[in-house]
């Protein structure tokens, strides 16, 4: 299907916390962004949910939100690169994000637990995302007592049903003028998960922008075939 090479000419943004749809997991973003700013009392906080619902986005938002604050921090995609750095150098970031929790080896697992009580000596703060709960992950005991102590959240896909609504929400955020004919088209061809759906829209923003031409399915036709030269 021709339709579906359009979302591959989507290019990634930066992850932000604008470029999410939070859909039911209001709390969960909000709570973030809160730990991000350096507000909250929350030490650590924990995301969980199945694969494609966002968790990589949310925890590299979070990790943009601290450096744009003038703070250090890192990003760790996997628990296994947590033995290539210094605990003592990680304990000094504002926030540690670390992805994959469910990989962790017993060695993995030994070093953040060491960072955990670094960065709680510098006021630091820690941000980890797993597939699975907590309580079904296969961590040492006191390691898991401790990202049980903060904020615990699941990070759930938005049903289908919601998907124009969260999408509709997004472009106003945006200041992007969309019909629900172009949600439509968007929902019907091509990928369905949010985050490509959500870096279409921010594409065809900057094309719109570019062009000078409101968003309409016409203008997604033609930059199909403009870009690829293709027709839809």
């Amino acid at each position: 299907m021709t339709e579906q090479l359009i979302f591959d000419l989507a290019a990634p943004e930066p992850p932000s916390f604008a470029g999410y749809v939070p859909g039911s997991n209001a709390e969960a973003i909000a709570a973030l962004r809160a730990l991000a700013s350096g507000e909250g009392a929350a030490a650590v906080l924990v995301l969980w949910g199945a694969p494609g619902v966002g968790k990589t986005h949310l925890l590299r938002a979070a990790v943009g939100a601290v450096e744009q604050r003038g703070r250090p921090a890192a990003f760790v995609a996997d628990p296994g690169m947590l033995l290539a750095h210094d605990a003592r150098w990680l304990g000094t970031r504002a926030l540690v994000a670390v992805d994959a929790l469910e990989t962790a080896t017993p060695a993995a697992q030994a070093t953040l637990f060491t960072t955990f009580n670094a960065l709680q000596e510098h006021g630091g703060r820690l941000v980890a995302a797993s597939r699975d709960p907590l309580a079904a992950l296969a961590l040492r005991e006191d390691l898991r007592t401790r990202l049980a102590s903060g904020l615990v959240y699941e990070v759930a896909a938005l049903a289908d049903g919601d998907k124009p609504a969260a999408l509709a929400a997004y472009a106003r955020q945006r200041g992007m003028h969309l019909g629900n004919d172009v949600i439509a088209y968007l929902l019907l061809h091509g990928r369905r998960d949010m985050a490509t759906l959500v870096r279409t829209l921010s594409a065809l923003d900057r094309h719109s922008l570019a062009t000078k031409r409101p968003i309409t399915v016409a203008l997604l036709r033609g930059w199909l075939q403009q870009d690829i030269g293709l027709g839809g």
